[in-house]
């Protein structure tokens, strides 16, 4: 699959705390915007692939949209860790012959406090997490995070400073994009500090947003994508990981519970790629909660095990660092649709058109969330 597909229309809502529009009225503008901007009309759109937590349904989006037969259609579980795969399984589907054109999207209205899955507590407190988490208090994602970021500052010395360069980058970054949720708050190291806790040891700005908003791509063949309007973003090598003895969101049960999914997944990744970790210009890294970018940081091999904090010191993971990370503001400070705007931003940055521009971007690295079954994908400038 390598280079052999690429992405070439990319479209997005408004986000916002609160919006009016459905789930499916914000999925169908973020796909129309996304087919408008790659120049193809709806009617040649015969694939589709989706999270299953999306609400909205494939005949609904089809019908509502105009699109001709289907010949696929397919969605990847996991919340947070389906981004890469909705877009990898539908560059596979097209590589393969499955389809010719296939859009992949993310739909969610979440600001409302109702709305989260967490509000409702006796949904929380099935399967194997009744026996061995939820009656000792871990009953949010946050409260199961938590466990393994007192773990990893423990085991290698990490400190809170750490976990705030991540949130003070995504806000920097946040702070130049007029689409972010947060670009008009400037955050200080005292705000991030002085902040309420959530969970101990991560404070509200260690936290995600809770974000209303869709985004969405279309794939397309490489050789077509030289064709139309935009710079396309192919895809140079993309991956998915549920690594053996995995538990989601609570790896506690196992010899090493800070080798999350990324470890696995980089290996397969950086193994289908012709080129390594030192060629990325610029990566979004899943952010639902700062020390997932620690984790991830060291699972894809950007820094050694226990360096994913000092990596980040002396802003080196804003503009101009090490590795720029997240350069819309990411879920902390753009807006938090599972990752999905993460996808979208990745291709800016090899199209040249994100507002934090890495100059010359060859390379865009987006990751799904550490901590559940996951994906990667690696972006190539085509030229």
């Amino acid at each position: 699959m390598r280079d052999r597909t690429a992405v070439v229309g990319i479209g997005t809502t408004e986000f916002a705390k609160q919006l009016e529009s459905s789930e499916r009225r914000l999925a169908l503008e973020a796909i129309a915007a996304a087919l408008d901007d790659a120049g193809i009309a709806p009617g040649e759109v015969d694939g589709r692939s989706c999270y299953s937590m999306e609400s909205t349904e494939e005949i609904d989006v089809a019908r509502n949209l105009g699109f001709g037969d289907v010949t696929y259609f397919g969605k990847v579980p996991y919340g947070g860790g389906a981004g890469c795969g909705v877009v990898g399984q539908a560059a596979m589907a097209v590589a393969a012959g499955q389809c010719s054109v296939a859009v992949a999207w993310r739909s969610r209205k979440r600001g409302a406090r109702t709305s989260r899955p967490w509000a409702g507590v006796a949904q929380r407190v099935g399967g194997a997490q009744q026996r061995w988490t939820r009656p000792y208090g871990l009953l949010r994602p946050v409260d199961e995070i938590a466990v393994l970021t007192r773990r990893y500052l423990h085991t290698y010395g990490a400190t809170r400073d750490h976990l705030a360069n991540v949130a003070l980058a995504a806000r920097r970054h946040a702070n130049a994009n007029p689409a972010a949720t947060m670009g008009h708050k400037v955050m200080t190291r005292e705000d991030y500090l002085a902040a309420r806790w959530i969970s101990e040891p991560l404070r509200l700005f260690d936290n995600c947003l809770e974000t209303d908003g869709a985004c969405a791509v279309v794939i397309t063949s490489a050789e077509r994508a030289r064709d139309l309007p935009q710079p396309p973003a192919l895809i140079h090598s993309w991956a998915q990981s549920l690594p053996a003895q995995h538990q989601t969101m609570t790896n506690f049960f196992c010899d090493d519970p800070l080798r999350g999914p990324a470890w696995a997944c980089a290996d397969k990744l950086w193994s289908l790629s012709e080129v390594g970790p030192a060629d990325v210009d610029v990566a979004q890294l899943y952010d639902a909660f700062s020390p997932l970018v620690l984790l991830s940081l060291e699972g894809y091999s950007f820094c050694e095990r226990g360096e994913g904090g000092p990596f980040t010191d002396d802003g080196g993971i804003e503009l101009g660092g090490r590795l720029p990370v997240n350069t819309s503001g990411g879920g902390m400070s753009e807006a938090y649709l599972h990752g999905f705007n993460l996808v979208v931003e990745a291709v800016r940055q090899v199209r040249g058109s994100s507002t934090n521009q890495v100059p010359d971007a060859e390379f865009s690295l987006v990751t799904s969330g550490e901590g559940v079954p996951t994906g990667a994908i690696l972006f190539r400038r085509d030229g």
